[in-house]
């Protein structure tokens, strides 16, 4: 495992600039696909990701990993979880952007680090600074404002949030790189979804073979879009630091709130009015606990060194 890096590589930081970017810009893509199941949309995500997780690895030369973690069954069982997470994760994303939810599915990737946060809390025990403790009980009213003006909870944000959130902690247990992580959960998925798309070709629903090469070139592109972002963060979170990601993460859903509002012109007012704010407030306290933390390893670094040298 390579050790948390000091400073920010240009190349690394290119790299998580663009995975958030393609992210911020996938609603547009998805809506392109809003007439078709979530469930076929997804299917076809793994079908081909697949194809291209797998020539990354054989690029680097890292295949063979993927093969011994098929003998481990532990570390199978591990990887079944993670690839569960993440499928749920995106067929609820898949599902709020063409049911015109887009602006839920921003709300939960904006929660999605304070929630973070709250797992290391109560999971790992990790100690809460006043400002993280501040930012959450924030997101915890913003939620509640929203549930009592719409008398139920949020589902979508609070499933994306939930199921990205838990996606992130069981992926730190992986012992696998992240490449190799994802094409191994893809690669676990990919019996289930091409049965489901054989299912459903055999049933005449297919939306692959049964309409113009335009809608087939979308579905093929699925896998394109959703694998390259996914490399090109796991490459690039190796090569900056956590502080950075930390800040680098609200590019994607304020991209994703800005589509809900100019593009798809979903209704931006009553208690959103209230509860976006307030969930933008507890990201800036959140952003200078983590510049602050970031700043008192270098001091505290730098001290280290400097005694060492006496």
């Amino acid at each position: 495992m390579s050790s948390t890096p000091q400073t920010d590589s240009p190349k690394g930081l290119a790299y998580a600039v663009a995975a958030y970017g393609l992210w911020g810009f996938l609603p547009i893509y998805m809506k392109a696909l809003a007439h078709l199941p979530a469930t076929e949309i997804i299917a076809h995500r793994i079908v081909w990701s697949l194809p291209i997780a797998a020539a990354v690895l054989l690029w680097q030369g890292r295949a063979a990993e993927v093969g011994q973690a098929l003998r481990q069954p532990r570390l199978l069982a591990m990887a079944a979880l993670t690839a569960v997470l993440i499928s749920v994760n995106w067929l609820i994303y898949v599902w709020a952007i063409s049911n015109d939810h887009a602006l839920d599915a921003a709300l939960g990737y904006y929660i999605n680090p304070l929630f973070s946060v709250f797992l290391g809390a109560t999971l790992l025990g990790e100690r809460l600074t006043r400002g993280q403790i501040a930012a959450i009980a924030l997101a915890a009213t913003a939620v509640i404002v929203l549930t009592v003006q719409a008398g139920s909870l949020p589902v979508v944000a609070i499933g994306l949030t939930l199921s990205w959130g838990l996606y992130a902690y069981c992926k730190k247990s992986l012992p696998l790189g992240p490449n190799q992580g994802f094409t191994l959960e893809v690669l676990l998925l990919t019996p289930l979804a091409a049965g489901f798309l054989i299912w459903q070709a055999l049933q005449g629903q297919s939306h692959f073979t049964g309409a113009g090469w335009g809608q087939a070139l979308l579905l093929l592109g699925c896998g394109p879009v959703t694998a390259i972002p996914l490399l090109f963060y796991a490459n690039g979170a190796k090569l900056i630091r956590l502080s950075t990601i930390g800040i680098l993460q609200y590019i994607a859903p304020t991209m994703i709130f800005l589509c809900a509002v100019v593009l798809f012109g979903e209704p931006f007012d009553g208690a959103r009015l209230i509860a976006f704010p307030m969930i933008w407030a507890a990201l800036v306290i959140y952003s200078v606990t983590l510049v602050r933390q970031a700043g008192q390893r270098r001091r505290d670094r730098r001290d280290l060194a400097a005694r060492r040298m006496q």
